[in-house]
C-alpha cells in the first residue's frame, strides 16, 4: 500500500523497537536492538543520545525498510522514548552531554529540596499538579545549571529524548504536552502552557521546545535525515511522546477509566480521567490527545530487578539458554510457580534504585526480609515478583483513595509475557488484568499515532475497533486474598520501620563509591 504504511519507533531503557504497520494495524515488519544503560555514579542514569536515541532510530528504520519496502511506502512517522529525560543541545542541535534519564536518575535530590524551600511545596503543586520528585525535569535543569555551568551556558535548547529525535528528523524543536507536564515547576497543568512564574532561578523559557499534542504533526523529514534513514524527504512526523504513553495507546487505553500497567524495566501506570486529578504522591498530566488527562505512577525497579536477579543468581539457567535450552526467565518462573504464595515467610522491598510513586523516596533501598536456611533461590525469585506486586497495590490504593478507581487494567510490556508475574499481581491487588493479543509495545502505539496525526487513520475509534484485540484475562484467586493481605501489611510496615536505616545505607554506599 504505497504511501500509507506507518512507521513507529520506540527507544527504551535497555532496548529499542520499531514496526511498520498498515492503516488497519497489521504488522508487516518489526525489529529490536538491545543496548546498555550507563550508571556512571550512584543515583545517575544516562544514555548516549547520538549512539542510542538517534543511532538506533536510524538503524531500526533501515532494518525495517530492508529490501522489501522503500521510504516512499511510508506515509507517516511517529516515535517515543523513555522519559521524561533531559538533553542540552547547542546552537547547531548537537548533544552537549549524555542524556539524563527519567526517575531512576536521582542526582537532583538537593535541587528538589532547594526548590521546595524557595518556592514552597504547595505552590509547586498548585501550578503543576504534582510534587517535585526524581521524575521532575525542573530540578534536573537546575542541577545542570549548578554543577555543569559551562554546558548549561552553551545549551541553546533543553530537550526531552523524543524531542531530540524529532529534531534530528525534522529540524523542529517540539515537545508533547504529556512530557512537558514533567518539566515542573515550569509547566502550568491547568492552562496547558509554559509558565514563567518560577523560571528565573531555573531557565529562560525560550530555551524550552514548542508544545504540541502527540498526534499533531511537528514537521517533515528533512533531506539530511532522509539520507541517513532511508525515509522519503517530506514524510510527516508527529511530535512524539513518552514511551509509557505510546505503550498505553498500543493496549487500547483511550477512555476515562482505562488503566495501563506496563511491565517494563520499570513499572509504569497510566489511568485516564476526564479532568486533572492532582495527587501529591502521584503524577497528574495531560494525555496524548486533547480533552483527556492521566494519573500516572511508576516504580523504579521491576523488570530491571528481574533482570538483575537473572544476571546475578541464574548463571546456570543463562548457560543452559545459551546452549539451546529454555529461556532463563522462563526457567525461573517455573521454579517460582512451585513456591507457595508469600514465599514461605519472605517479603521483598523492590527499591533497588530508590522508588518513585507513591513513596517518592530516591534513598529507599532493596530488602529481602525473613530469610531462613530453608529458603532457596526459587523462594527469592517469587518474593521478588511479589514485592513488585505489593508496590502495584500501593499505587492502586493511592488512586482509589482520590476517587479515581480504574475501570479495567490492561497489562503490556515485555514482562506481560511472564504469566506467573501477571497472576501474582492480580492475586495481590484483587483486580483482573486484560492482556492484548499484540504485546509489541510502544512502537505499535507510535504507528497508530502516526496514522492518526497524518490523517491516514480517520478516527481514534479505529484503535479499539481494528488495532487492539484482547487475548487473555487473569482473574484474581480469591482464596489467596487473606494470605496476601497479611504479607502486604508486613510490606507496608517494613518500609516505614526501616526507612531511616535504608537512608543511612544509601548515604554510606554513596560515600564509598569512586
Amino acid at each position: 500500500m504505497p504511501g500509507e504504511l506507518l512507521l513507529g519507533v520506540d527507544i527504551g531503557t535497555y532496548s529499542s523497537k520499531g514496526v511498520i504497520c498498515t492503516p488497519g494495524g497489521e504488522v508487516l515488519a518489526e525489529a529490536v536492538i538491545e543496548h546498555g544503560l550507563s550508571l556512571p555514579r550512584p543515583g545517575w542514569a544516562e544514555h548516549d543520545a547520538d549512539a542510542i536515541w538517534w543511532g538506533e532510530f536510524v538503524a531500526l528504520t533501515r532494518t525495517l525498510l530492508g529490501d522489501q519496502y522503500r521510504g516512499e511506502d511510508v506515509g507517516a512517522v511517529s516515535l517515543s522514548a523513555i522519559g521524561p529525560c533531559l538533553l542540552p543541545v547547542d546552537a547547531a542541535g548537537r548533544a552537549l552531554r549524555p542524556g539524563i534519564l527519567y526517575g531512576i536518575d536521582t542526582r537532583a535530590s538537593e535541587e528538589i529540596a532547594l526548590l521546595n524551600e524557595e518556592i514552597g511545596e504547595e505552590a509547586i503543586f498548585e501550578l503543576g499538579g504534582m510534587a517535585l520528585t526524581s521524575q521532575s525535569i525542573g530540578p534536573k535543569i537546575l542541577w545542570l545549571r549548578r554543577h555543569e555551568p559551562e554546558i548549561f551556558a552553551a545549551a541553546e535548547r533543553l530537550l526531552a529524548s523524543s524531542s531530540y529525535m524529532v529534531y534530528r528528523l525534522t529540524g523542529e524543536y517540539v515537545v508533547d504536552y504529556h512530557t512537558a507536564a514533567y518539566f515542573i515547576p515550569l509547566f502550568d497543568l491547568h492552562n496547558l502552557r509554559w509558565n514563567p512564574r518560577y523560571a528565573d532561578s531555573i531557565v529562560d523559557l525560550d530555551r524550552l521546545p514548542r508544545l504540541l499534542w502527540s498526534d499533531e504533526i511537528a514537521g517533515e523529514v528533512t533531506p539530511a535525515a532522509a539520507a541517513e534513514t532511508g525515509l522519503r524527504a517530506g514524510t510527516p512526523v508527529t511530535a512524539g511522546c513518552v514511551d509509557a504513553a505510546a505503550e498505553a495507546i498500543s493496549a487500547g487505553v483511550l477512555d476515562a477509566g482505562d488503566m495501563m500497567v506496563m511491565y517494563g524495566s520499570t513499572m509504569f501506570f497510566i489511568s485516564l480521567t476526564e479532568h486533572p486529578v492532582p495527587i501529591p504522591s502521584m503524577w497528574s498530566v495531560p494525555y496524548v490527545r486533547p480533552g483527556m488527562y492521566a494519573i500516572e505512577g511508576g516504580m523504579s525497579t521491576t523488570g530491571a530487578l528481574t533482570r538483575w536477579f537473572r544476571d546475578t543468581c541464574a548463571g546456570v539457567e543463562m548457560v543452559a539458554e545459551e546452549a539451546g535450552g529454555p529461556n532463563a526467565y522462563a526457567a525461573l518462573a517455573t521454579a517460582g510457580a512451585g513456591i507457595p504464595a508469600g514465599s514461605e515467610g519472605l517479603v521483598c522491598l523492590p527499591y533497588f534504585a530508590g522508588e518513585r510513586t507513591p513513596i517518592n523516596d530516591p534513598d529507599a533501598r532493596g530488602v529481602y526480609a525473613g530469610l531462613t536456611l530453608s529458603h532457596t533461590r526459587a523462594h527469592l525469585y517469587r518474593a521478588t515478583l511479589e514485592g513488585t506486586a505489593y508496590g502495584v497495590r500501593h499505587n492502586l490504593e493511592t488512586m482509589v483513595a482520590m476517587g479515581a478507581r480504574p475501570r479495567r487494567l490492561l497489562a503490556v510490556g515485555g514482562g506481560a509475557k511472564n504469566r506467573l508475574w501477571l497472576q501474582i499481581v492480580s492475586d495481590v491487588t484483587g483486580v483482573p488484568q486484560d492482556v492484548p493479543e499484540r504485546t509489541i509495545g510502544a512502537s505499535y502505539g507510535d504507528a497508530f499515532l502516526a496514522g492518526l496525526g497524518s490523517g491516514i487513520i480517520d478516527s481514534p475509534e479505529a484503535l479499539k475497533r481494528d488495532w487492539v484485540k484482547l487475548a487473555l484475562q487473569f482473574e484474581p484467586n480469591a482464596g489467596l486474598r487473606p494470605v496476601y493481605d497479611a504479607y502486604y501489611k508486613v510490606f507496608r510496615s517494613l518500609y516505614a520501620s526501616a526507612k531511616d536505616e535504608l537512608h543511612a545505607l544509601a548515604k554510606l554506599g554513596a560515600a564509598a563509591a569512586p
